[in-house]
């Protein structure tokens, strides 16, 4: 229902702002490029402007977001939800930046954002704060045609022609009858209430006859009307901090025509359609181009952008948000590209002229190049930013310092170390986000080499400028002049000032120059190169880790930690063993700890985190049980679903039943054509382990798979003469398919690890080797019996944007069709499931961490 109520504005809209907000777009395009000589007076006007009154104006935006606030506070109220201020605050920021990339953005972008701010995921909740959120927009339209209505009749009555008045006139009145008629339609029980009755009953019995329903909805329209009350007093501020003559009546014709024009607007909020229209209405009353495109910007900064910038804080800001990540390497990018444009583009002469009266000319010229040189590396850096390099963080921290003073003593460019210094504030506040280390050794090799270089080319330099015939430059090269230009060029700082007559001369410097970037960029290098340990284990470790695995083991995947694969983590403080790999600056963890309490996995695993961050590597735990979730989110860790285990109860598992009769059809079909199951014992004979071997090298080809390892075992001979083997053969002993039983560590449970047949095999072959299982395990006593894992199987309802993610794979994309296909053959033996989870730091993690676990994999 509240989708269709939703619809009731937005498609009448749509038709009709479609076509309007293009041609205002293409209006004001159009309008820029023929008034673009007037336009070159804004930046002196905006310049110009009263501090104060734009103080007064960002201070009033404040209020603004606290009115849209509480007018959500009192919709929520109003369906009896309790919803605190802050939590309107944000959900007015994000819903307010979301609704730029929206078509009908400022309706569309009410069905976002709830899960944000709903307590419990029950469908009676998330109707409340539909309809909550319906009220909001409702009034919010209501709102804007009572205060448009007056300004429309005395622009009718006063014979003053806008054709952009025509046009929201034309639109109000629709806007108009279809409220009335809608509202009509519902008070009177017409069908508005019979539909609302069958969809969403609730509105018509328990929302309606809220007492507080109608007071509640009141304030609804009061803090409306407030807030459009404040963008009328925000157009009259923005006069105010021009200087110019400021009129109320101007300032209200001015907000009712362009925030119908916002209304209407089918993207990009208004976007260049609102900025025309407003400066066209003011320069219909007096004011120039230049003066009423001013008066706009300043006018849209408090009620858009601040507004908009206020939203990505809300963002970025937000605890785990992989926007912590990617702004600060998005902002270094764009500073380095700006410093570049900066020096490339001429500079303003008045501020060149200010600053020769403190600076000599080769100073400026030397900012010039450094703020260049300086541009080159932040974009570089920002690629190793965006991995977590610490050292990257510490060049950026540099970087950005130079490029400040650097646009400072060039041109007295205030704006880009402006924004040089708010790139440093953003760096600082997401400091923690980098803490991946460099490799200490590399690095002084990389200083020492180049050193040695510079030291080489020094010496050549200075011998070769000395000595160098007049003919090759035109210069006579004295000591002083030789060391200066070897040293200039060797940092790419003497690119003009030379000019070479001779093509020895300009090879000459090409060496010099080239031999410069080869020593910067390998310093870069060995400066930014991430560091990655190197772990080595004796036998004592891995008996070592054998003697916890048997003394705390609970995990039928507790057997693999020990392979061969695996790096070890000792505790410290606590007796207990973690299993990892490293992969892609990750140390992907099997499963959880194995110790003995609780508190001892609290322990080793801070104890982990340290040395990882020590070791500059990202945690991740792979297969993580649910009922330990609780316990990772508490350090702040995120988690995803990764599938199900599958748990067979060997003493609820029966071959009888309807829903069993294909299985027991395929067995008798085995028994007919001569094959049975039989059950090998340790050690296993060389010959058997053969037929074993071509068998999982027929099943390898004909499946095009590779072997895998960390979760599960791969094909050795040895592992397998020490275990027992079930198999399916013939009279003639020819194994037509195998597993094999490895240890379980959790109690009254078995499992096996490798399930394989040849492609000749008939079907049935693993249903064979799975029930001849469950009766080995029932004869030694098992309660029950682990299938292993079904990957990403389980996701019902997917929480976030990565279990959606997953869930559309798994269900509609065809390479997963092998996943289905598993769990579809687990599935036939009745087993419980239970989720398994990858816990991960950071959204971020998720880009890379899919390449860290397959190689992980991998023997």
């Amino acid at each position: 229902m509240i989708k269709k109520i939703k619809n009731l504005f937005i498609q009448p809209k749509l038709y009709l702002s479609e076509i309007t907000g293009v041609l205002l777009l293409i209006l004001a395009i159009y309008f820029i490029k023929s008034q673009g000589d007037e336009l070159k007076n804004v930046n002196t006007y905006m310049r110009e402007g009263n501090a104060f009154w734009i103080t007064v104006g960002i201070l009033l935006s404040a209020g603004y977001i606290i009115l849209q606030a509480l007018m959500y506070q009192s919709s929520f109220k109003a369906t009896q939800l309790k919803i605190s201020l802050w939590d309107c605050i944000v959900l007015f920021l994000k819903r307010n930046l979301i609704s730029i990339f929206l078509p009908g953005g400022s309706i569309t972008s009410l069905a976002f954002f709830t899960k944000d701010i709903q307590k419990e995921a029950q469908e009676e909740n998330r109707t409340r704060i539909h309809f909550a959120s319906t009220i909001y927009g409702f009034t919010g339209i209501v709102s804007i045609i009572i205060l448009a209505i007056p300004v429309l009749i005395y622009l009718a009555m006063s014979g003053e022609s806008w054709q952009n008045a025509n046009n929201a006139a034309a639109i109000l009145v629709f806007f108009i009858i279809l409220i009335i008629y809608l509202l009509t339609s519902y008070f009177k029980k017409g069908w508005v209430f019979r539909l609302v009755d069958r969809f969403v009953p609730q509105i018509n019995t328990e929302f309606r006859a809220f007492p507080g329903f109608k007071k509640q909805f009141v304030y609804v329209n009061i803090y409306a009307l407030l807030i459009d009350v404040v963008g009328v007093v925000h157009l009259y501020i923005a006069m105010l901090a021009m200087g110019h003559d400021a009129s109320w009546k101007v300032s209200l014709i001015g907000y009712v025509v362009a925030t119908l024009l916002l209304v209407i607007s089918p993207f990009l909020r208004g976007v260049g359609a609102i900025e025309f229209s407003l400066t066209m209405i003011l320069k219909h009353y007096g004011y120039t181009t230049s003066e009423a495109l001013a008066i706009t910007l300043i006018y849209r900064l408090f009620e858009f952008w601040i507004p908009v910038m206020a939203g990505i804080a809300s963002f970025v800001l937000r605890k785990g948000n992989m926007v912590l990540r990617v702004i600060p390497a998005f902002l270094l990018f764009g500073l380095g590209m700006i410093n570049i444009i900066s020096v490339l583009t001429p500079s303003l002469g008045y501020r060149v002229r200010l600053l020769r009266s403190f600076l000599t000319a080769d100073t400026i010229h030397a900012s010039n190049y450094l703020v260049f040189i300086a541009g080159l590396l932040l974009v570089i850096t920002s690629a190793f930013l965006i991995r977590g390099l610490k050292n990257a963080w510490r060049f950026a921290i540099l970087l950005c310092c130079l490029s400040l003073i650097g646009n400072l003593t060039k041109a007295i460019d205030y704006e880009e170390s402006i924004l040089a210094l708010a790139v440093i504030f953003v760096l600082w506040f997401t400091r923690k986000q980098y803490y991946i280390r460099s490799d200490k050794r590399l690095q002084t090799v990389g200083v020492g080499t180049s050193l040695l270089i510079l030291a080489g080319i020094t010496v050549y330099g200075i011998t070769g400028f000395y000595f160098l015939d007049k003919k090759h430059f035109g210069i006579d090269f004295n000591l002083g002049d030789s060391i200066e230009h070897t040293l200039l060029n060797f940092i790419l700082m003497d690119i003009d000032s030379l000019n070479p007559l001779t093509r020895f001369a300009a090879a000459f410097l090409d060496t010099i120059r080239i031999s410069g970037i080869f020593s910067l960029g390998f310093i870069l290098y060995s400066l930014l190169k991430p560091y990655f340990i190197s772990v080595k284990h004796s036998e004592e470790d891995f008996l070592r880790a054998k003697g916890l695995i048997e003394e705390y083991g609970c995990s039928p995947v507790d057997y693999f930690k020990t392979y061969v694969d695996k790096l070890l983590y000792f505790g410290r403080r606590r007796n207990g063993l973690i299993a990892y790999k490293m992969a892609n600056s990750f140390a992907i963890v099997l499963e959880e700890p194995v110790c003995q309490t609780v508190e001892d996995k609290v322990v080793l695993i801070e104890e982990f985190e340290e040395f990882c961050i020590e070791c500059g590597l990202r945690p991740a735990y792979y297969r993580v049980e649910e009922s330990s979730l609780g316990l990772f989110e508490a350090m702040g860790k995120k988690s995803l679903i990764i599938g199900q285990e599958a748990i067979v109860d060997l003493e609820k598992f029966s071959l009888e039943g309807k829903d069993k009769k294909s299985m027991r059809n395929g067995l008798n079909s085995l028994q007919k054509k001569g094959l049975k199951t039989k059950v090998y014992h340790a050690p296993v004979k060389d010959g058997v382990l053969q037929k074993l071997k071509y068998v999982s090298d027929d099943w390898l080809k004909s499946t095009q798979r590779e072997e895998i390892v960390f979760t599960q075992g791969m094909f050795s001979w040895e592992e397998l003469k020490n275990q027992t083997i079930i198999t399916v053969e013939n009279e003639d002993e020819k194994i037509f398919g195998f597993l094999n039983i490895i240890p379980n560590y959790a109690p009254g449970e078995a499992t096996y690890d490798l399930i394989r047949k040849i492609e000749e095999a008939p079907g049935g072959v693993n249903d064979a080797l799975i029930v001849a299982l469950i009766e080995y395990c029932k004869g030694q006593n098992f309660r029950y019996l682990n299938l292993g894992l079904a990957p990403l199987s389980g996701i019902d309802h997917a929480r976030d944007l990565p279990e959606k993610t997953l869930k559309f794979a798994y269900e509609k994309l065809q390479q997963f069709r092998h996943y289905r296909g598993l769990r579809d053959f687990k599935e036939k033996f009745q087993p419980i499931w239970h989720n398994k989870y990858l816990i991960y730091e950071h959204h971020y993690d998720l880009i890379s961490l899919p390449k860290a676990l397959n190689k992980v994999m991998k023997p």
